[in-house]
């Protein structure tokens, strides 16, 4: 399976250019479709900020769930399994959380549900991330079977 490399060059530039308006407390426009994760690199042990997508937000328990649209490789998603504590910020809430990886069946229910809630989005992002679904929901959840998916869930003090 080969999964779509990151961007790079300007395209990175305009991948990157929500986390500055989440500086300038102006992440209530994204609305709930996407949060800031601040996390912890590797290897250097650094701050890193990436905006991602929010597949599915669980208001129940607080979760959000995520995808890496650019396969198990993406350096925010390694970064996470290294080390699970972060901070999500969603709009104006900054929420400190702990990630946890999610099995293939799991990925599979979340792509087949963000499909059905979501059907444009979900048929350009299959389609970008190198992937085939004519939008039958089996089509989605075999796709989402073969992704990374991580549960945010809140930290309780």
């Amino acid at each position: 399976m080969q999964f779509p490399t990151p961007p790079t060059g300007i395209r990175r530039l305009l991948f990157r250019a929500p986390i500055h308006l989440y500086r300038l407390r102006l992440g209530w426009v994204f609305g709930g479709r996407l949060l800031l994760l601040n996390h912890t690199g590797r290897i250097p042990g650094k701050h890193r900020q990436v905006v991602i997508e929010v597949i599915e937000h669980d208001w129940t328990d607080g979760s959000y769930a995520v995808c890496s649209g650019f396969g198990p490789k993406a350096a925010w998603y390694r970064n996470l399994l290294a080390t699970p504590g972060a901070d999500t910020q969603v709009g104006l809430r900054t929420l400190p959380v702990t990630a946890h990886p999610l099995d293939g069946e799991e990925g599979g229910d979340f792509m087949a549900r963000y499909a059905s809630g979501r059907p444009r989005a979900a048929r350009r992002l299959v389609r970008v991330m190198g992937f085939s679904a004519d939008g039958a929901p089996e089509d989605h959840r075999a796709v989402g079977r073969r992704l990374p998916f991580v549960r945010l869930s809140p930290r309780r003090p």
